[in-house]
């Protein structure tokens, strides 16, 4: 017959004494549970946001500045005129840059402080808070001005010169190259390489080639006047011409038939299709017209400094853009680049009078 075990539980109160004595002792231990520290406040500094206005409008933009025109044409990057019009559109069509009253009923910043925040991040490539001092604007703040006034300007301007040639633009863009010598050419294409400075370290090998510094990549589309109407930006350093162009959108309209007719004629030949001016590293193809590597002849010698005094102007282009504009090669994020690099290509051409309609 099985035999069968029984077990018995048997209460033991001197093991509950025990616990309880423990815990005693925990909670009236303080260090053990020591007390919440207090929330650090928020520090508030009084900026007299005000002054700085008056300061800022007495300075460039009354009727008798401290500052003359040329003083804010190096400072600014543009003439008065210009950055009034962009400052009008941004405070009436952008609700960022109204000037609101805060919770008190006091004003808030104007449209002027912030624009000129901006302008001078862009301008000089430095930190936010070095237009504290002077504009009275915390550091979050001029940051976010940065960033408010780019999208703004593509926001408000891009349709206009952000954009493709049209058939009116293309028109001007043939008949100046036919007077240059070069009849169809609608721009000179190239690449260029800006230098990342502050590129995080885990992408630095896939950016750098050759030299010790990463780079970006700027392709560009650029015609005699500085208009640049073809931008791609972003790629890594370490691709030549040849990869960008695979990536490129350059060719997109013509292969979407959606690109405008051309026609011209050459030694009394007929063409369709326009070109663009290149250097050795791109492909022969019908849309390319390199220089001639090593010219014979009288001809050939005449055609090959003709075509490399004319593709200077994408060059000079670069130029003008990298010696205008500080900001490009201090950001880190890729996309605000791309932003900030359609901003600038925009205040240029607004600047230079350029991609305005030809009844103008």
């Amino acid at each position: 017959m099985a035999s069968s075990s029984h077990y018995h539980y048997h209460k033991n109160n001197d093991d509950d004494d025990e616990m309880d004595t423990v815990f005693d002792d925990l909670f009236e231990k303080p260090e053990i549970f020591p007390e919440p520290k207090e929330r650090k406040k928020r520090i508030f500094i009084e900026r007299y946001r005000e002054q700085g206005h008056n300061k800022l409008w007495n300075d460039y933009f009354s009727e008798n500045p401290t500052y003359k025109d040329n003083l804010f044409r190096r400072r600014f990057r543009m003439n008065k005129p210009l950055f009034m019009r962009i400052v009008d559109r941004l405070s009436t069509e952008i609700p960022y840059f109204h000037q609101t009253p805060d919770a008190a009923g006091r004003s808030g910043l104007s449209t002027l402080q912030k624009c000129t925040a901006a302008i001078r991040q862009l301008a000089y490539g430095t930190a936010a808070d070095t237009v504290d001092e002077y504009i009275r604007l915390g550091e979050t703040t001029a940051r976010k001005c940065l960033h408010k006034f780019t999208a703004g300007i593509i926001q408000l301007f891009g349709d206009e010169y952000l954009r493709r040639p049209t058939p009116e633009d293309l028109e001007r863009l043939l008949n100046v190259g036919e007077e240059r010598g070069f009849p169809g050419m609608v721009g000179i294409i190239d690449c260029m390489h800006w230098e990342w400075k502050n590129c995080p370290t885990t992408w630095k090998g896939m950016y750098s080639r050759g030299t010790d510094k990463p780079t970006l990549v700027l392709e560009a589309v650029a015609s005699y006047d500085l208009w640049i109407w073809h931008a791609f930006f972003g790629a890594p350093g370490t691709m030549n011409d040849l990869n960008i162009l695979d990536q490129s959108p350059v060719f997109d309209d013509m292969i979407n038939g959606i690109a405008p007719q051309v026609n011209f004629y050459v030694n009394g030949r007929e063409y369709n299709l326009a070109y663009y001016l290149t250097d050795g590293i791109y492909p022969k193809w019908a849309t390319f017209i390199q220089s001639i590597r090593l010219p014979q002849g009288p001809k050939n010698k005449l055609f090959a400094k003709t075509q490399e005094s004319v593709r200077k102007d994408v060059e000079r282009a670069f130029g003008v853009l990298q010696a205008r504009f500080a900001v490009e090669k201090e950001k880190v994020h890729i996309p605000l680049v791309r932003v900030q690099i359609s901003g600038i290509l925009l205040i240029l051409g607004k600047e230079f009078g350029i991609n305005k309609p030809i009844n103008n």
